[in-house]
């Protein structure tokens, strides 16, 4: 949700609806969830650093960055935080520089999900690294595209020098249409699970990393691991293992 609301900001300062705010920030969210646990209701705390051009720009920010961006997301009961530690007017590499790679719970999940901890930017995808965790996004998606779960998780173990992954874990929080051992049975027929089947299936060696250098490496529609192209042959052999 951060990610959207920093990449909206973006656009609009580039439109020029924020004026007088630099390119330079961090957004953070904390938000109330439904009873069900997965979607926002709205934010509970709204935290933002903008490097911006004059001191004592909060108010600008909080009319003109805040609500054109978040809209009907905050309510009385939101607490907004603009710069919270102080001023914000030396930003850019002269105030801060230095990557220690990339921010992997930021490119994926946020705290909703469990990483497997390497890095995605900077490894070629012969990286199960990089390659499963494009595959297992794949694959869970298509999962809940076809109805067999509402939520779906999936954990893929490799070893090295071993092509098969070592084990599959499903975690669907009780929301599965089907067995688990049912619908691990269509994932191993159904998806690449090799590291080498991975990248030629989503097409990985193509030059489309330069999309993932920013505003995370999921959600974003046209990229080869967010298509929802198993989806009808999962509700045919699904629909079949019902009958019989």
């Amino acid at each position: 949700m951060s990610v959207i609301k920093k990449e909206d900001a973006n656009e609009k300062n580039k439109l020029g609806v924020l004026m007088r705010v630099y390119p330079d920030g961090n957004v953070g969210v904390v938000y109330q969830e439904t009873e069900k646990g997965h979607n926002e209701e709205f934010y509970h705390t709204k935290s933002t650093f903008t490097y911006y051009i004059i001191e004592g720009e909060g108010t600008y920010i909080i009319d003109e960055k805040e609500h054109p961006v978040v809209g009907g997301l905050i309510d009385e009961n939101t607490t907004v935080l603009i710069n919270a530690t102080g001023k914000f007017v030396v930003g850019g590499p002269n105030g801060d520089a230095g990557l220690t790679g990339r921010k992997i719970i930021v490119d994926t999940y946020g705290g909703m999900g469990r990483h497997g901890g390497g890095a995605f930017s900077g490894k070629d995808p012969s990286k199960v690294d990089r390659s499963a965790a494009y595959a297992t996004r794949y694959i869970a998606k298509n999962i809940v595209a076809a109805g067999l779960a509402d939520l779906c998780e999936i954990q893929l173990a490799y070893c090295i020098g071993y092509a098969e992954p070592l084990s599959i874990h499903i975690n669907c929080g009780g929301t599965e249409k089907i067995s688990l051992e049912l619908m691990e049975e269509l994932i191993r027929k159904n998806f690449p699970l090799k590291p080498a089947n991975i990248i030629e299936e989503l097409k990985l060696k193509q030059p489309i990393y330069h999309k993932t250098s920013s505003y995370g490496h999921f959600g974003k529609k046209d990229l080869p691991w967010e298509q929802l192209d198993k989806v009808e042959i999962l509700k045919k052999e699904a629909s079949e293992i019902k009958t019989n």
